[in-house]
């Protein structure tokens, strides 16, 4: 009997869960997981997860809080306790996302990088389970650069375009998620198309570009295919470093029997140097590129959006608190 799709893969890709569902990690048992804000939020939602915020928020009073600064202290709470029962199911690492509202700002970056890690190690997990996500702005590859330097290990998300892998690569990274479904997204918006032949997909053409890139000038920094859309497109990235998927396509990839060969497969050719890309540079390439432009900014904006909502659930939950009546 030929074994699952998702077998196969493990075999050839480290597989990640795209979620803050614990029973969907449990169920799956991946050796990595990566969290987002719109992801934690949707958690957030969920009647089986009331006693996380319950004891995040009684932690933030406890440390002196209040008002506005009470419940964003008590989402950075709810975030890393959420990323340590990830941990209780996974032996790998969990990626937590830095506030996307200092995706421009490297020394604030830096600051909450070091404050989710302080949490964390209240709760007794080494900074190696940890991934810090950054946002692939200039200024948050930057943060990245820093951090990486002092041994925190970072992933940075909201990839479009080779311009921000090479960023990212420069500053040496641990780990970069170029995003698949968004860029298909954009083209079909863009071209006006409804589907593209796999083989011709703009998004994973995109991350195959930069893993080629990668590959062919010995660079370590991990590349790991994000934002899927179906499951001929995580199929099509079979061979990358990882490939974080959401559960609903991990639950597909267990029902189909196909066939599954690697699609990626790393060839050095012996050229090493590669000439850093400077800030005018990338911005300049980066406003050339109209889809990895917009989606960045989309990207940001959309997580700010996403904690927000949370912002707004947890005064909502909290509201009889005196200290957060206007």
């Amino acid at each position: 009997m030929t074994s699952s799709a998702l077998s196969q893969l493990k075999t050839l890709t480290t597989i990640v869960a795209d979620s803050s569902d614990l029973t969907a990690i449990e169920k799956f048992r991946p050796l990595d997981a990566t969290t987002n804000p719109s992801l934690i939020t949707a958690a957030a939602s969920q009647p089986e997860n009331k006693t996380l915020i319950e004891d995040a928020y009684t932690q933030a009073k406890q440390e002196g809080y209040t008002a506005d600064a009470l419940i964003e202290r008590t989402i950075d709470i709810l975030t890393v306790k959420f990323g340590v029962e990830i941990l209780k199911l996974i032996e790998g690492r969990v990626s937590t996302e830095v506030d996307a509202s200092l995706s421009y700002d490297t020394q604030a970056t830096i600051a909450k990088a070091k404050e989710l890690l302080a949490l964390y190690a209240q709760y007794g997990i080494e900074q190696n389970h940890i991934l810090i996500k950054i946002a692939s702005t200039w200024e948050g590859i930057q943060a990245a650069k820093a951090l990486e330097a002092e041994g925190i290990h970072c992933n940075l998300t909201l990839l479009f375009g080779l311009h921000q892998a090479k960023a990212c690569a420069d500053a040496k990274v641990t780990l970069i998620s170029p995003f698949v479904g968004r860029i298909l997204d954009w083209y079909k918006k863009a071209e006006n198309v409804t589907a593209y032949p796999i083989e011709k997909d703009p998004g994973v053409l995109s991350v195959k570009a930069i893993y080629d890139y990668y590959k062919a000038h010995g660079i370590q920094t991990e590349v790991m295919g994000a934002s899927f859309r179906s499951v001929d497109q995580v199929l099509a990235l079979a061979g990358c470093d990882l490939l974080t998927v959401a559960p609903n396509l991990l639950a597909q990839l267990e029902q189909e029997q196909r066939h599954v060969t690697a699609q990626l497969i790393a060839t050095q050719h012996g050229q090493n140097a590669t000439t850093e890309i400077s800030q005018a540079e990338f911005k300049d390439q980066l406003e050339h590129d109209l889809m990895a432009f917009q989606l960045l900014q989309s990207g940001i904006d959309g997580f700010i959006k996403a904690r927000d909502q949370l912002n707004l659930l947890l005064r909502q939950s909290f509201g009889e608190d005196a200290e957060l009546q206007p």
